[in-house]
């Protein structure tokens, strides 16, 4: 591990690439440097060389949604989430040399600080007792390096109300405890400026999406990823996929104390996985769906807040009333789960197929009703249903905790756009917001550097770099679409790269 020990404690000033734990090259072409050819000898440097300011790259990772089992899960029993095509999006600008500052900048939470890289609490961090690595598997967080970086924060979005400032703060936090345990004093002033087109807050997984981005990004940074890259042997890609995760979940745990893992797991992978947590002081058992297809999803936020603490003690308040009863609900709820997990692994099943549909379908309808007799919807999940159901769109049923949130709709084939218009008028008159999206797609992904070829007049110089100004500007989900977007005009990109993880 010597080379890739000192290359998360050199830094990017001086950084070469080095070689990786598993006998692979590391760096984003997967390439070693020509001076550190197996060939060749170490040679001793006079001088410190000089090293390039690194490009502008973007990363993104999706959003998800529970598809089956929510609820069930909190009492032992499966459930399914899968990653869906709305998704957060960081670009990372070094700055120069002289400038010895790290911003962090997400415009859609009004969040913009500045810290100085050389106030920051690196001796603690760098302690030998202390010292984590790129490859080391993080499962808790250490009170010490918390409480290092607390007064670190006090300044953050001083002057916003408390709600505001909480979520500004918990950001900044997840920031700096990655900075600080991948980074080092050495590392160039950058920016960081996320945009998402994920809703906040409404249990789709939007701090999951930011945390793999910014995991991801360091990683990236620290020259420890290989790839993604299309010839990359699949345990490799597997191998580093699973870093950018064990990362993101420390950010998570900065966030959410004992969070059960699936948002990050989800939200780096793809796809979507099975997941079950007997033990709350063990994290889930997760098994990936590999084969997980492409499904057109309708989501539709309630715009209804809701509480996920206060939805889990109604259910188990019932369940303690109601021992048998509720126990054969949460059963049933596991059973549909298994239910969805078996059709989807048949050799048969076909996404685009409309009896393939109707059966995942109709086990989202059951799955809801299982969920209203738990009595977690709520008049305006039902208000949705009833609109969709009226016109026939698909199968409908809350996502989530319930109590307000989010509801997913899986599309029937064919719709008319007529139909869709009326909907889309009919949701936004009572205050709904509608997202189209996919379920089951891509996981993180890479736009190194941040160069877009799409079809625009700038293609025949090159491609369109992203330009800050823009990104900072591009209004709302369409705008940021539409200047950087993975699912942009219902293709990829060209210039985005993804850690392709399927079954071999």
């Amino acid at each position: 591990m010597s080379n890739g020990t000192n290359g998360v404690q050199n830094g990017l000033a001086r950084l070469q690439i080095h070689g990786d734990s598993n006998g692979t090259s590391n760096g984003v072409n997967g390439k070693l440097s020509p001076s550190l050819s197996p060939d060749s000898p170490r040679r001793k440097l006079d001088r410190k060389m000089s090293s390039p300011m690194m490009p502008a790259f973007m990363v993104s990772a999706p959003g998800k949604v529970i598809v089956f089992g929510e609820h069930a899960v909190v009492h032992g029993k499966a459930a399914i989430a899968a990653s869906i095509s709305l998704r957060s999006y960081l670009l990372v600008t070094a700055l120069s040399k002289s400038r010895r500052t790290v911003t962090l900048r997400f415009p859609d939470i009004d969040l913009d600080h500045t810290w100085n890289i050389d106030d920051l609490p690196w001796g603690i961090f760098h302690h030998p007792s202390k010292k984590k690595y790129y490859y080391d598997l993080v499962t808790t967080l250490d009170p010490d390096l918390l409480a290092a970086i607390q007064p670190h924060l006090k300044d953050v979005s001083l002057g916003k109300g408390d709600v505001e400032r909480k979520v500004h703060q918990n950001a900044a936090t997840s920031f700096l405890y990655l900075f600080l345990s991948l980074g080092s004093p050495k590392f160039p002033g950058c920016q960081y400026t996320l945009r998402s087109t994920i809703p906040i807050g409404a249990g789709l997984g939007s701090s999951g999406s930011i945390a793999v981005c910014q995991a991801a990004a360091l990683l990236l940074q620290l020259r420890t990823l290989s790839g993604p890259h299309p010839d990359q042997p699949p345990e490799e890609a597997r191998l580093q996929v699973e870093r950018i995760n064990r990362w993101a979940f420390v950010a998570e745990m900065c966030i959410h104390g004992n969070p059960s893992g699936v948002d990050n797991t989800v939200s780096t992978q793809g796809k979507a996985v099975v997941f079950q947590r007997t033990d709350y002081q063990k994290p889930p058992v997760v098994r990936p769906l590999w084969d997980f297809p492409e499904l057109p999803l309708l989501l539709v936020d309630t715009r209804q807040a809701k509480s996920t603490a206060a939805e889990v003690a109604k259910v188990a308040k019932l369940k303690e009333t109601h021992p048998k009863l509720v126990g054969t609900i949460l059963d049933a709820i596991d059973g549909v789960t298994r239910s969805a997990s078996e059709l989807i692994d048949e050799e048969d099943f076909n996404s685009e197929e409309v009896e393939s549909l109707r059966r995942v379908g109709e086990l989202m309808t059951i799955n809801h009703g299982l969920l209203v007799s738990l009595g977690v919807s709520h008049p305006r999940l039902e208000r949705v249903r009833e609109l969709l159901d009226h016109e026939g769109i698909g199968w409908t049923k809350l996502t989530g905790a319930g109590g307000g949130g989010c509801s997913i709709t899986l599309m029937k084939p064919g719709v008319s756009r007529e139909k869709l218009g009326r909907l889309e008028e009919q949701l936004e008159e009572e205050n709904y917001q509608k997202f189209e999206t996919t379920l089951g797609g891509d996981g993180v992904g890479v736009l190194w550097p941040a160069v877009l070829k799409n079809g625009l007049d700038e293609d025949e110089e090159g491609g369109m770099e992203i330009d800050l100004e823009n990104f900072l500007e591009a209004p709302g989900t369409e705008g940021v679409e539409k200047l950087v977007g993975v699912h942009g005009g219902g293709a990829e990109r060209e210039g985005w790269k993804f850690w392709r993880l399927e079954n071999h």
